[in-house]
Formats: structure tokens, C-alpha cells, sequence
């Protein structure tokens, strides 16, 4: 994977800090010395000092260079959400206006998907140009019911160079996600078959599991791992779950990642039950860190886990085009799939391929995350700075979402009827839930160009909150 310029000398900063050779307040090498020792140019300097900063491992002094910056230690508390290890029946909830209502008299912090000034507008329509001018006609006939084969192996390459081997025969397009996750739920389950989901849980896989007819139990995140383990364990003694559907990685709503362990500890008991796990993937290309996170599907020897994707999280909202590595379940799913539509879009196809096997895609991808991370430190700062001590704002790893938590003595009636009265719209935290464990949980998504506006109306809902105290 194509790196910055500035990384041979950050990354080598970034261990010294972290190690302890650099302590709190230790002076930097300069721009000049730097430039020297690594062959740079100023600019690729600098560029390396403002990502450092925007890490919170560096601060700058005007006339005096780069400091060490007074790392904390992140605050974490030890929250488990109470769910009964038992099935519900699904309800299916009229939320989609409170997860994706966008218009333009509203300060929107409700829609997880690029907003329109982050999506590489020039990139997408001239490569969709190329794609009209080389294929021609050929673009409105049918395209295979699985996906262009040349598509499915770039994508099969990419995984596996994450670590994850996929057999681009077991891959198959789909028109989007949501249609990815219908299949697979659809190739391993029944009506009225047990599934068990991360929660919270995004509204949309709620919505799908509940059309299908299935019944759902509850798996708790946890801040620190990412996962319940335990309760996990628990769910699946007493009850014969058939599938699991997770986001392991920068998870919605809350933006947390599993880590390795973690995910090894969920495979080991989906194997000993016999359950499918179906992996979200759709948030793993938007991490913060240096390196993209590993996939459960990595760990998988023994062809339980199917994976999903999309590139409407990484690209465009109107890009309706996923993937799903189906495996052993792939003759089911093709089926599935056949029923669902014959084809997905051939220009779509073409578009994603000639991104794909281009570098453009990876260097939107690197700019998009970047710019994603600093929206993230800013707008955590500002909901940390004004809302009262008591709440808590979850720092994301990746992705889009920050997950908040308003102190049980505020009445979120009021909350509300003040973010509609001026225009500010948040998730409800129940949307995410068929439980009421979440009432007082809200996601935040930056994935819209945030402005000092922005930031301004955040810390005036924050510091309004103590006058909704019950």
C-alpha cells in the first residue's frame, strides 16, 4: 500500500513517544533538521507535523518548533448495557426519517454517509466518463447475475492482501450492502430462526432481519473490546442461534473496533455452535491508525464467516454497488441473489473496477480519512468541552460516528424538542435498539464538512443540556 512521504520520519516520532524515549514537552527536531535527515521537502514536513497534531502527540509553539504533547490517558468507563439473554420478537419501528432525514434548513448530524462536499465529486464522474466512452453499448445489456468476473478477483486481491482469502468464485455483487446482508441472511436462516446482532444496532440491518421474519437477541458492546464476550457465550447456551451479524471494525453507531483477540474469541464460539457469523466490512478502509484493522474472516479456517461490503460508505451514497463472499454458502446465496435481480448496474461495475485498479481510489482514501479524523477531534473536543461532565462521548477509532451518553437525570424529551426547535439533528440512541436500554444515547456523524458553525451550535446543545435536568 502506497504510504505519505512524511511517514519514514512520523512513524519513527510516533514509536519514540509511544515507547517513552520522547517524554511530555521534549522539544522536536526542527523543520529544517528534518528535512535534512530524510531527503523531504518542506511541505512533506510540515504535512508530518499537522498529522501528528491532529493525533494529539504533538503541539506547536510559535518561534519555539514541535513539543511533545501531554498525552492522556484515555477515559474509558466501564459501561455494560443489562440485556436479558432472550429472544424478542421483532417490531419494526418507523425510524428511518430520525437516521437519514437531510434537508437543508438543518444542521445534520444524523446521515452516515459522505456529505456532498467530501465525496470526490471530479474523480467519480470522470472515471464514470472513460467508462461510457471505452465500453459503449455494452454497458445496457446484462451483466452476469454474480458480477463481472474481472471486479470480483480485484476484490477478492484486495482482501486478501488484508489478510483475508477469498475465492473470487464465491464472491458475488450486489446493489449495495442492505441487498448483501438480505442474502446472506437469507442463505443460513428461516422464518422465525433466532439471529443474534451487535447492539446497538444500525436501523437498517434491523429493519432487513425484521422483513425476513427473524427473531432477534441482543449482544451488548462493550467500550473496551468492542464485544460482550460473555454475554455472547451465554446467549448461545440457551438459545440455537443461527447467524451472528457484526461490525467488528469502527462499528455504527459507535465506532468502536474489536480487537484481534476479541475477534478470535467470537469465532472460536461461533465455531463450537455451528453459527455463521456475517461481517460487516463496510467501515474498515476509514481507520484512523496506520494500518487497516484485520477482518474476522482472516482468522477462518473452518468457512463460517461470510463478508460484506459497499462503496457507498467510501465513495458516493448514490454508488449502489456491494459485494458479498458468500463461501460455502455460496450456492444458496447465488439463488438468493438471482431473485432479488438479475443484475446490478453495468456502469457501476465498470466505474468500481477501473477505480479499483487504478491508485486514485486508495488516494481518495487516504485524503478522506485523514479528513475524517480531524472532523472527529473536533467536533469529540467541542461535545466533551460543553456538555456536562457527567455525559460521555465515545473517541471512534475509524469511521463516521461518535456515540454519546446523556446523564440519566436529563430529560430527553426536552433534549429533543430543543434539537428540532433549532434545526440540529442527532440519532436517537432507541433507533438502534428493539430494547429501551438507549434512551439517552445519540450519535453524532461527521461525516458531513464540519464548520466553525458547526462547532459553535454543538457546544450551544451542550451547554443548554443542564436546563433539561429532571
Amino acid at each position: 500500500m502506497k504510504t505519505y512521504k512524511y511517514e519514514v520520519f512520523t512513524s519513527v516520532i510516533e514509536e519514540q513517544i509511544r515507547s517513552g524515549v520522547l517524554q511530555q514537552n521534549d522539544r522536536l527536531p526542527s523543520i529544517r533538521e528534518i528535512r535534512k535527515s530524510y531527503n523531504l521537502s518542506t511541505s512533506s514536513v510540515q504535512s508530518g507535523f499537522e498529522y501528528l497534531m491532529i493525533k494529539g502527540l504533538v503541539e506547536s509553539s510559535p518561534r519555539s518548533g514541535y513539543f511533545v504533547a501531554n498525552i492522556q490517558e484515555e477515559y474509558i468507563p466501564e459501561i455494560r448495557i443489562q440485556l436479558l439473554p432472550v429472544v424478542r420478537d421483532e417490531i419494526f419501528m418507523n425510524n428511518i426519517m430520525l437516521t437519514s432525514k437531510r434537508t437543508s434548513d438543518f444542521i445534520a448530524f444524523n446521515n452516515a454517509v459522505p456529505g456532498d462536499l467530501l465525496i470526490p465529486q471530479k474523480l467519480i464522474l470522470r472515471t464514470m466518463q472513460e467508462v461510457i466512452r471505452e465500453k459503449g453499448a455494452a454497458l445496457l445489456r446484462y451483466y452476469p447475475s454474480n458480477g463481472l468476473q474481472p471486479l470480483r478477483e480485484q476484490i477478492a486481491r484486495q482482501m486478501k492482501g488484508y489478510g483475508a482469502a477469498m475465492n473470487p468464485e464465491e464472491l458475488i455483487i450486489t446493489d449495495g450492502a442492505l441487498q448483501a446482508l438480505t442474502i446472506a441472511l437469507q442463505s443460513v436462516s428461516q422464518p422465525g430462526d433466532i439471529v443474534a446482532v451487535d447492539s446497538p444496532c444500525v436501523f437498517s440491518v434491523l429493519e432487513a432481519i425484521a422483513n425476513l421474519g427473524l427473531k432477534v437477541v441482543e449482544i451488548p458492546i462493550h467500550y473496551r473490546n468492542g464485544f460482550d464476550i460473555e454475554y455472547f457465550r451465554d446467549v448461545c447456551s440457551v438459545n440455537a442461534i443461527r447467524a451472528l451479524v457484526v461490525t467488528p471494525n469502527f462499528h455504527n453507531p459507535t465506532g468502536i473496533m474489536m480487537n484481534d483477540d476479541v475477534k478470535k474469541e467470537v469465532l472460536a464460539i461461533a465455531e463450537k455452535h455451528q453459527i455463521c457469523i456475517i461481517e460487516n466490512e463496510m467501515y474498515s478502509d476509514l481507520y484512523f491508525s496506520e494500518r487497516r484493522p484485520s477482518s474476522i474472516k482472516s482468522f477462518d479456517t473452518k468457512g463460517l464467516v461470510m463478508t460484506y461490503s459497499s462503496f457507498s460508505k467510501t465513495l458516493a451514497p448514490g454508488i449502489r454497488l456491494g459485494w458479498l463472499y458468500a463461501g460455502q454458502y455460496y450456492a444458496k446465496a447465488e439463488r438468493s441473489k438471482f431473485a432479488l435481480g438479475r443484475s446490478v448496474s453495468p456502469i457501476y461495475q465498470e466505474l468500481i473496477l477501473k477505480l479499483l485498479q487504478s491508485s486514485s481510489y486508495e488516494r481518495h482514501l487516504r485524503s478522506f480519512r485523514k479528513k475524517l479524523n480531524e472532523q472527529a477531534v473536533l467536533v469529540l473536543e467541542a461535545l466533551r468541552a460543553s456538555f456536562p461532565k457527567e455525559a460521555y462521548f465515545h473517541r471512534p477509532q475509524g469511521g463516521y460516528s461518535i456515540w454519546g451518553q446523556l446523564p440519566e437525570k436529563v430529560d430527553v424529551e426536552k433534549f429533543y424538542r430543543y434539537c428540532e426547535e433549532h434545526k440540529i439533528q442527532f440519532t436517537p440512541g432507541d433507533t438502534f435498539s428493539f430494547s429501551n436500554k438507549y434512551s439517552h444515547h445519540f450519535r453524532i456523524v461527521f461525516a458531513e464538512r464540519i464548520t466553525p458553525d458547526n462547532i459553535a451550535i454543538l457546544k450551544r446543545t451542550g451547554e443548554k443540556v443542564k436546563d433539561f435536568y429532571l
